[in-house]
């Protein structure tokens, strides 16, 4: 499968998902996880599909694969947060909070700051 191809499919889950067919959705990012492992979208969207489902062990392995992908992904840092939350282990949720918020204060800082214009020219 290429890169199109396995895009194609991380958004028809997507629509599937947003349209309520929640089952749909996993199954398809499961294929594209069988077939493609190392394709870091449909690890994290999986991730969200399987929380959803109130499949927390899933989630968190779906997480997990998405994260030894693409290990300085905010939105991944904050998923495992909620996970762990949901799973009752405090500990890991605020040890992924604390590391996505590192990594979105990094993010805000390698913005380009925009030179504001002096009145004087």
């Amino acid at each position: 499968m290429d890169d199109g191809t396995l895009l194609d499919g991380v958004e028809e889950a997507t629509l599937a998902f947003s349209l309520g067919d929640v089952s749909l959705a996993a199954s398809i990012l499961e294929k594209i996880t069988k077939d493609a492992p190392d394709y870091f979208e449909a690890w994290h969207a999986l991730t969200e599909v399987r929380f959803a489902k109130r499949d927390l062990e899933g989630a968190t392995h779906a997480g997990e694969q998405a994260l030894r992908l693409q290990p300085s992904d905010l939105h991944v840092h904050v998923s495992l947060s909620r996970i762990w939350a949901e799973r009752g282990d405090k500990k890991r949720a605020e040890e992924y909070g604390a590391k996505a918020r590192v990594l979105g204060w990094q993010a805000e800082l390698d913005e380009p700051v925009e030179k504001e214009s002096s009145p004087l020219g």
